[in-house]
């Protein structure tokens, strides 16, 4: 049997072809219309997207906090997933092990959320408000610049220095953060300042 196939004829059949498979592709032919059907939900549907940085080292990796619950709304977050933050510039959304593993740091039960203090001859911690524990930290600072600051030195310099405190910044935080941080601690004369991430 002998069939003749004309240029006009074979570009019509392959153009059918073609358009036929390309709708297969997007998902217009029943099998994928099944397969489809079969997928689950994507997991992360539903939840808060909230971007942070990771608490560990001073490297400050850019993550991706998901929350089911909204807090505008009284309702309290619960954090389902962490990931890294792909638009970050330091990680472009890639994360150490222990980055990785800081969902399991959140859920953790060992997990301080409140301040605890341990008293003068007490063998273990109490939990106390945070207004509290702020109010002593600034009552122990005052006392001691008060009965510490030095002035001015031995030639009638002023120097205003407070040497005995120091103070350890958080390596985690945003340029403007650091930059006020660093004003402050400055500005009540303390000299033993650093870095978390000089440690």
């Amino acid at each position: 049997m002998n069939m003749e196939l004309s240029r006009r004829t074979f570009l019509k059949t392959s153009g059918a072809g073609i358009a036929g498979t390309t709708l297969g592709a997007f998902g217009f032919s029943e099998a994928e219309a099944a397969v489809a059907a079969a997928v689950k939900p994507f997991r992360l549907v539903n939840t808060t997207e909230t971007r942070n940085t990771c608490t560990y080292c001073s490297v400050a990796c850019g993550i991706i906090l998901y929350s089911k619950g909204d807090l505008r709304k009284g309702e309290k977050a619960n954090i389902v997933h962490i990931e890294g933050d792909a638009d970050h510039p330091t990680n472009r959304g890639t994360l150490c092990p222990k980055g990785a593993a800081l969902l399991d740091i959140v859920k953790s039960e060992t997990r301080l959320t409140r301040p605890m203090l341990r008293k003068a001859g007490s063998d273990r911690f109490e939990p106390i408000s945070w207004d509290a524990a702020l109010d002593k930290i600034a009552r122990a600072m005052k006392d001691d610049r008060d009965a510490n600051f030095i002035p001015t030195n031995e030639a009638g310099v002023t120097v205003n220095r407070w040497l005995t405190a120091g103070f350890l910044a958080a390596s985690a935080t945003t340029n403007e953060t650091a930059f006020a941080t660093y004003k402050v601690v400055r500005a009540t004369g303390i000299l033993a300042f650093d870095n978390q991430a000089r440690v």
